[in-house]
């Protein structure tokens, strides 16, 4: 992914020069067609999530007036990205961020509490952002909360050689809301022993919304000289698993003796771009959409191989279905 990142950063600077736009003027009527045109000729998903994104700007374009606030004009445009139902696009301004946050729809099917006092006792440690520690069950078990917590590869050999007597391990992303892809390849590395299709990208070629490249294909190796993990492994999904998580899933699905437990993740593929309008607001979304190893877009997100959710009831009871799912599918193994 180090490379990927490499080689997609030209072609995101190559495609912002790529078409000449009128000096949009600073005013909503300008600031508008700017943020509109921008999205119209750089956004990857229009198609995927059956946008009629002309529809759209004629819709908010009516709400304009000359006399808006910026509070007010901000919340137009806000309003207008989340059609995209894209919690990877924002608006940005000095004062504020826009979101669309697409796990508030869902269960969380995740309490932290609950695991820390009913599965883990409170004892448990703590290295890279991962808490670790080996339940009552032999089976060692992994949280990591967010792929923005840089992992080191000394942490890491810790981690996986005091699980490694475990008869198998838990890897819980549950609403961990992505981070760095780096993280990814660094993670994934150590649970294959060969180049391994990852997936395929895409990138825009033009400011068509059906201007992309055909899918190419990109590879992660496994780290050298450091902890391998080779006993069967469950990862522990919920909605609020989210862009860089959502890759780490899609790649670990299909694994040999990785099974993916809990609710579909919550999506949000591609790479991002960044635009600015005239008023110096920033608006950022993903351009380059990413495919899993059989060609099937990422971004709606991806499925587990075993559905669990859990209720409130029994979370009061001190217990978590998914992870209890996962104990039982280890043990069995």
């Amino acid at each position: 992914m180090r490379h990927l990142l490499a080689l997609l950063l030209p072609l995101a600077i190559v495609l912002a020069a790529c078409h000449d736009h009128p000096q949009w003027a600073n005013s909503p009527q300008g600031n508008f067609d700017a943020l509109w045109t921008i999205m119209d000729e750089h956004y990857a998903f229009f198609e995927q999530k059956n946008v009629d994104w002309n529809e759209v700007g004629q819709r908010y374009r009516s709400r304009l007036h000359p006399s808006m606030t910026q509070q007010e004009l901000f919340d137009l445009f806000g309003d207008m990205l989340k059609e995209l139902r894209d919690g990877h696009t924002n608006l940005i301004a000095s004062h504020d961020i826009s979101r669309y946050w697409i796990w508030e729809q869902f269960p969380e099917n995740y309490d932290e509490r609950l695991i820390n006092e009913h599965y883990l006792r409170f004892n448990y440690r703590s290295a890279s952002g991962i808490k670790y520690q080996i339940l009552s069950e032999n089976i060692g078990y992994m949280y990591y909360g967010s792929f923005a917590s840089s992992i080191g590869e000394g942490n890491l050999d810790q981690v996986l050689s005091y699980l490694s007597t475990c008869d198998g391990l838990i890897i819980d992303v549950r609403s961990n809301g992505g981070g760095f892809l780096s993280n990814v390849e660094t993670l994934v590395g150590r649970f294959i022993e060969s180049r391994t299709l990852a997936g395929y990208i895409r990138h825009k070629t033009g400011p068509a919304h059906n201007d992309l490249s055909e899918p190419y294909p990109y590879y992660f190796s496994p780290t050298r000289n450091h902890i391998h993990y080779h006993k069967p492994v469950c990862v522990l999904t919920n909605r609020g698993s989210f862009s860089a998580t959502n890759n780490f899933v899609s790649i670990m699905k299909g694994l040999p003796g990785v099974t993916i437990i809990g609710d579909t993740t919550g999506g949000g593929s591609g790479l991002p771009f960044t635009g600015e309008l005239p008023n110096g607001w920033r608006v950022r979304f993903s351009s380059c959409p990413i495919q899993d190893r059989n060609g099937v877009d990422t971004e709606p997100g991806i499925a587990p191989d075993i559905t669990v959710t859990f209720s409130t009831g029994q979370s009061h009871a001190g217990r978590d279905a998914i992870l209890d799912a996962a104990i039982e599918v280890l043990k069995g193994k």
